[in-house]
């Protein structure tokens, strides 16, 4: 009788359970959208509105997971478009290492430059400028997520010395939190040609880059199509004017393992 009566009360309770988790999870997720839909209107980062329709800054942020006081590697931040936003969502008790490889850095001097104002302005008091050789990365403490974009495919070229992916990918992961993210966007290429186009098309095919990032010890955590472009050739230069800001886009989610 009394197992009867200890059936019929879990099966009454677990339900109520199963409900207040749903909705404490859904409610993290609507105050994640909100803290994302923030930063985005920040009125600081006015200037940049303009390209958040193309280059689809809400669904990249959201599929990166990004949420308030967690810390930030950002690896070659360009103009900082992305920068300004993670700075915003992380907020004071978060941060954001925008990472500047010695080897690219002669490249982009204004980028660089454009990094260092960003850090030294008040509002973003949570950056942090940071410049090594291409194939050390390190950070000063272990961060919830790596993030790059358009420069994965960058880092095996002469310019930045030819570095391994295998050495990249390590140094990645290590830097991660158990549980943290490696998010990579970049230019597709042709399917099955490796890294072949990578200083010519300045493109990376996806499976590659999958297959690389898993050897170092990530979980393929997803893919987001939000920048795919089906029209896209693959056979172009991704700076040719018939496709420049247009490209077809990956953007795959790595996870570290929470326990070794």
């Amino acid at each position: 009788m009394r197992s009867t009566v200890i059936a019929v009360l879990l099966a009454v309770a677990l339900p109520t359970v199963a409900l207040a988790h749903a909705q404490t999870a859904n409610a993290h997720e609507a105050s994640v959208s909100a803290a994302v839909q923030k930063a985005v209107n920040d009125p600081a980062r006015h200037p940049d509105s303009s390209e958040d329709a193309r280059r689809k800054v809400g669904a990249v942020m959201m599929f990166a997971e990004v949420k308030p006081g967690q810390k930030v590697a950002e690896l070659i931040p360009g103009s900082g478009y992305f920068t300004r936003v993670f700075s915003a969502i992380v907020g004071p008790q978060g941060h954001v290492y925008v990472v500047w490889p010695n080897e690219y850095a002669k490249e982009d001097t204004d980028g660089v430059a454009g990094s260092g104002k960003l850090a030294a302005d008040p509002h973003y008091a949570n950056v942090s400028v940071l410049t090594q050789p291409a194939n050390q990365l390190s950070v000063p403490e272990s961060v919830d997520l790596v993030f790059t974009s358009q420069n994965y495919h960058d880092y095996p070229d002469k310019f930045m010395g030819k570095v391994d992916p295998a050495v990249l990918n390590k140094q990645v992961f290590d830097a991660l939190k158990p549980g943290g993210l490696w998010v990579v966007i970049d230019h597709v290429a042709p399917a099955g040609s490796g890294m072949a186009d990578t200083d010519t098309l300045h493109r990376i095919d996806p499976a590659i880059v999958k297959k690389q990032v898993e050897a170092a010890g990530f979980v393929y955590d997803g893919e987001s199509n939000a920048l795919r472009n089906p029209s896209d050739p693959h056979t172009v230069k991704v700076f040719d004017k018939s496709i420049r800001g247009h490209t077809d886009q990956f953007i795959y989610r790595f996870r570290k393992p929470a326990t070794k």
